[in-house]
């Protein structure tokens, strides 16, 4: 049972949340508040100490103490914070959380360019006739839950909990 929640919360959460801020510009709080519960109750269950599980919760207020500055300067979204926050916890202060975090600004980085491409040649798309969102078009916004989640699909392997449940 808590093999199946280790492979099926996580990227079931992060998928929502990318589709969700892809289509809606939004990503729902509990996505963000079931990552959290589900990994304080995983954790435990899948052989995870009470120091690890401390420095675990330590990497999430890490990452939650920088996007909270990115959210003051008007960086980063609210919701992308909480995301990247909630999902921080799953690697812990490890090196599958650099791992993760170079992911997100690499793939951040490329979503972000092919948006801007996608806005340089709004008119031609319209002309088209091709359907897509209209803030991806109009708003001055990107949505990160995307980079966030292809991030979390390529660096999840190597967490300590993804590891813990294939050798167990």
């Amino acid at each position: 049972m808590t093999d199946a929640v280790i492979f099926v919360v996580f990227p079931l959460c992060l998928a929502i949340a990318a589709f969700s801020d892809l289509f809606t510009m939004t990503i729902p709080n509990r996505v963000s508040a079931i990552l959290l519960a589900a990994f304080v109750i995983v954790a435990p269950l899948a052989g995870l100490g009470l120091a690890e599980i401390a420095m675990h919760l330590a990497a999430g207020l890490l990452v939650f103490s920088v996007c909270f500055a990115f959210f003051a300067l008007n960086v980063m979204g609210g919701g992308d914070a909480k995301l990247l926050t909630a999902s921080a916890v799953w690697f812990g202060m490890t090196f599958s959380l650099v791992e993760y975090l170079v992911y997100v600004s690499v793939f951040g980085g490329v979503l972000t360019l092919a948006i801007l491409a996608l806005r340089a040649h709004t008119d031609a798309i319209m002309a088209s006739g091709l359907r897509l969102p209209d803030h991806l078009l109009s708003a001055k916004k990107v949505p990160y839950g995307v980079a966030i989640g292809l991030a979390a699909f390529a660096a999840y392997p190597s967490s300590p909990l993804m590891l813990a449940a294939l050798s167990g």
